[in-house]
């Protein structure tokens, strides 16, 4: 286990998915620790897009990118939209919003009270 109560493959998947986001233009990070109140996850991570294109293409390469780990979405919802992608991988859930409904629904809020797991993003070139 980790520091925090999620699993050492679920922060991992995390890091995997948070990269992937990255590497689409995804903002807003956060990675929430829900082991205390939601026994059937270990982890939220909650990305912003730009706009409906961005957060589809963000949802598509940690789609990609997870399935290339060996892990794929066990369910996924709201992808017509593109609005607010739900990918569900069992130990994770990742939530990519359009940015105004990222504000809107405030989920940091609603699990103000669950621990930040820690995102390293790997350091792009130029920066």
């Amino acid at each position: 286990m980790s520091p925090s109560g999620a699993s050492d493959h679920a922060v991992h998947l995390i890091q995997l998915a948070a990269a992937a986001a990255d590497a689409k233009n995804g903002t807003d990070f956060v990675a929430l620790d829900v082991t205390g109140p939601l026994p059937l996850t270990d982890a939220f991570l909650l990305i912003t897009g730009r706009n409906e294109r961005n957060v589809l293409a963000i949802v598509d390469e940690i789609e990609d990118k997870l399935a290339e780990a060996g892990t794929k979405a066990l369910r996924r919802e709201g992808r017509s939209e593109g609005r607010w992608v739900l990918l569900d991988f069992g130990d994770i859930v990742v939530h990519v919003f359009h940015e105004d409904d990222r504000m809107y629904y405030s989920l940091e809020r609603l699990w103000r009270d669950c621990p930040v797991i820690p995102i390293t993003l790997p350091v792009r070139q130029g920066e």
